[in-house]
């Protein structure tokens, strides 16, 4: 493989240790990794990102100087086609939720084995998001408990959006598929793939997880 194919990935962690351990084992996956320098903190983090452009940054959450979700958030505004994978110990909701809004593609714990983390760099370049089992059942349980009011509840009217849209919107927050939407309301399963599109971008979400935490938070 050339190193124009090559997916640069940079790793943004606080712990020395951790930081070049993690490299020297992705470095060690296949040949389709370029890593780049580390960055021990969300500071560095944002400017290696401008000097050198990554594809894929690894990015944990806890860091001196600027935290993960800050350097995320300051890092896709300048470069939004950027892949944002965090990789941490820490799983609470709110840590969660506001990854996933600030951006990033796909959220896993430290304890993953390496080659989970290589599929995921790849997976994201492919534009594909991924969740730890624990963190996507997080997810889903908050959801689940989120949609109860929905039940009863109208959506706020988002005036950026058609009626259509908006009617969209609310069934993509209720969890239904592209599928059930189409049945449900009479359209073209394509029609309503063009729709869902439109409605992220409206929205400036990454995928339908995170434009349904936007929708109800």
């Amino acid at each position: 493989m050339s190193s124009i194919e090559k997916i640069r990935v940079l790793i943004a962690e606080d712990q020395a240790l951790i930081r070049e351990g993690l490299a020297t084992l992705l470095a060690q996956q296949n040949d389709d990794f370029e890593l780049l320098a580390g960055a021990a903190d969300g500071e560095q983090a944002i400017e290696f990102a401008r000097r050198y452009r990554p594809d894929v940054i690894l990015m944990d959450l806890q860091m001196p100087r600027v935290d993960g979700i800050m350097a995320i958030q300051r890092i896709l505004r300048e470069f939004p086609q950027t892949n944002i994978v965090v990789l941490t110990t820490f799983e609470t909701n709110d840590l969660i939720f506001e990854a996933v809004s600030a951006g990033a593609k796909a959220y896993l714990l430290k304890d993953a084995r390496i080659d989970e983390i290589a599929t995921t760099i790849r997976a994201v370049m492919n534009g594909q998001s991924r969740l730890s089992p624990g963190v996507a059942a997080r997810i889903l349980g908050e959801f689940k408990r989120l949609r109860r009011p929905l039940a009863t509840a109208k959506l706020p009217v988002r005036d950026d959006l058609t009626a259509r849209e908006n009617e969209i919107l609310r069934l993509i927050v209720e969890g239904k598929s592209n599928t059930e939407i189409s049945e449900q309301l009479h359209l073209a399963e394509g029609t309503v793939k063009n729709y869902v599109s439109v409605i992220l971008e409206k929205c400036q979400a990454k995928n339908r997880t995170e434009l349904a935490i936007r929708a109800i938070t």
